[in-house]
């Protein structure tokens, strides 16, 4: 493979699309990922989604419970997307550490920098790819670009997008023997805080167009919640209002919003 060798740190579904770009270009020689953990209905252990790529790639995959100076990197450059653990020191001494973050830092550092930006009605988002260092998301850019948001997007969609121009941006920065890195700006940094079960409720008294943002920001991987329902896509009605247009119900499947009204009469 003529790319550069890497290791790959990731967790969730946005880590393993950004994998799976990786390893068809470059010489992935192993991943770093959290531990399985219970997921969905019935609470069965399973694996990140990272780890599920990576075994189907062919890629080994190691799994410490905690990142400390005995985990092996296997490379001296290594990509990290979504892993969900700030890296010690330790780590980051012996190897380049290439964060890929989903936003144009320094706006919204943290765990949910797309479904915060949506949830704020950015029109525009985008990728850095920066230095990894101990503060969260602070460290030098070495690259990072810019793209709109459509009223229509929801996070599935900026995800998508952020993955390709990660991809993107990352074959320019990994052909590099030496990347260039800038600091980042000091000012208007913000940050995006991990999403909590208040952060799925949509109140009736909001604005409509906030509760719009909030279902987009939260679909189609989590979803937004009135009280048992929950809402995976909306819109602002003619008359203003919020209108609901996919549902489902506890316990249900998947609806349009009319289906479920017609259901309840």
């Amino acid at each position: 493979m003529a790319g550069r060798r890497i290791a790959v740190a990731a967790t969730g579904p946005f880590g393993a699309d950004v994998l799976e770009r990786l390893a068809a270009e470059h010489d992935v020689v192993r991943l770093l990922t959290r531990p399985d953990k219970p997921r969905g209905r019935g609470r069965r252990i399973a694996p990140p989604p990272a780890k599920e790529a990576a075994e189907r790639l062919g890629i080994p995959v190691a799994q410490p419970q905690r990142l400390d100076e005995s985990v092996e990197l296997g490379a001296d450059t290594v990509v990290v997307c979504g892993y969900g653990v700030l890296i010690p020191n330790a780590l980051l001494e012996r190897a380049l550490w290439l964060n890929v973050h989903p936003s144009l830092l320094p706006r919204w550092r943290g765990a949910a920098p797309v479904e915060r930006a949506l949830m704020a009605g950015d029109e525009e988002t985008g990728v850095t790819i920066h230095r990894a260092v101990e503060a969260l998301d602070a460290g030098p850019i070495a690259a990072r670009r810019a793209f709109p948001v459509s009223p229509e997007d929801d996070a599935g969609a900026v995800y998508a997008r952020a993955a390709e121009v990660s991809a993107e941006l990352l074959r320019d920065v990994l052909v590099q023997d030496e990347p260039r890195f800038e600091p980042q700006p000091e000012e208007d940094v913000t940050y995006a805080e991990k999403i909590g079960p208040e952060d799925r409720e949509l109140d009736p008294d909001a604005p409509a167009q906030e509760l719009v943002n909030r279902v987009r920001a939260l679909s189609p991987h989590i979803g937004a919640r009135r009280g048992d329902l929950i809402v995976w896509r909306a819109r602002v009605g003619e008359d203003g209002s919020f209108e609901p247009l996919e549902v489902q119900p506890a316990g249900g499947r998947r609806m349009a919003y009319d289906a479920y009204l017609r259901g309840r009469r």
